[in-house]
């Protein structure tokens, strides 16, 4: 894995990647290795059914790290915040033992209320202690579920309220938001290369039910829930219209 920053990026700056262990947070923490000078993870443990996405962090940072020695000096420290009254609040397949549906307002019970606007207010709190000003966080509104919280205007809204209400010159990135499944491992590879594209598919975790055990060929996973579905047909596109790895 070798990618240099572009010269006009800020490769001086600190960055704050929102970094669950999925497959979209670790192709945006390689994003950001390749841009920022120093890069710091941060995971929230909500009381999700899939918490083993908490455990794949650290496996996917030190391979990152081995792979790039560039990456490895950038790579800063990791956080975790408990935000378990977001699980006792909501009342979601994520966040419960229940059958993944649709609810009467179109959107699929997965939703969790608030998520992404807390992670990213939390995400704001730290990155001013740590004085970081570049707040990276994978939503996307291409292959996604119909969350509003992933939307680019709901990113861009969030991005005005907090620099208003903290008084800080936050930027908000979303690289993945105009990608779909295929496009991100597309990137993933031009990132680092297929050792990048074998580390997310092996080490980290999509599933909603948190199954782990067999290696599919596009990753871990119970294969039927909304997140293998798009992870299994963004990899097959992949390798149809892409490459081969």
């Amino acid at each position: 894995m070798s990618v240099s920053p572009p010269p006009s990026t800020p490769a001086r700056e600190a960055a704050l990647v929102l970094f669950s262990g999925g497959q979209d947070s670790a192709t945006c923490l390689a994003w950001a290795l390749a841009r920022f000078g120093r890069v710091e993870t941060l995971g929230f443990d909500y009381g999700q059914r899939h918490a083993v996405e908490l455990e794949c962090r650290a496996t996917l940072r030190e391979g990152m790290a081995t792979e790039n020695p560039q990456w490895a000096a950038r790579l800063g420290a990791d956080h975790t915040l408990d935000l378990a009254v977001l699980g006792t609040l909501s009342d979601t397949a994520l966040t419960r033992e229940a059958e993944i549906t649709l609810n009467e307002n179109g959107l699929p019970n997965t939703f969790v209320p608030g998520r992404n606007l807390l992670f990213l207010t939390f995400a704001a709190a730290l990155a001013a202690r740590r004085n970081i000003r570049h707040i990276i966080t994978g939503v996307c509104e291409t292959d996604y579920s119909g969350y509003p919280d992933c939307r680019d205007d709901t990113i861009k809204s969030l991005q005005v309220t907090l620099n208003l209400g903290m008084a800080s010159h936050y930027v908000l990135h979303t690289p993945l938001m105009w990608l779909d499944k295929a496009r991100t491992w597309e990137l993933a590879r031009t990132l680092g290369g297929d050792a990048l594209v074998g580390l997310i598919n092996r080490e980290s975790h999509s599933c909603y039910l948190g199954t782990r055990g067999t290696l599919h060929p596009w990753g871990h996973g119970c294969g039927t829930c909304p997140a293998c579905q798009l992870r299994k047909a963004g990899w097959e596109r992949f390798l149809a219209e892409c490459c081969h790895v």
